[in-house]
């Protein structure tokens, strides 16, 4: 298995987000576990699940705002 793990300051680069955002993303649940590796009291993100993650996330708010669209 070759996953690419990063640390919560190399995923705060990665997606332009705060350090402080992403632990409470993780903390409520808005980053899904499917995208955490702990390692003892680590935190670590497949590089691979959080690009899904934000995929699908891109794709639901595009499929709201195209719905909100054409309703009118």
């Amino acid at each position: 298995m070759n996953q690419k793990l990063l640390n919560v300051k190399e995923l705060s680069t990665y997606i332009s987000m705060p350090v402080a955002t992403i632990y409470t993303y993780v903390h409520t649940g808005k980053i899904p576990d499917y995208c955490i590796r702990r390692i003892g009291r680590a935190l670590k993100f497949d590089v691979a699940e959080v690009d899904r993650w934000i995929t699908e996330a891109s794709g639901s708010r595009a499929n709201a705002q195209g719905y909100k669209q054409s309703a009118h």
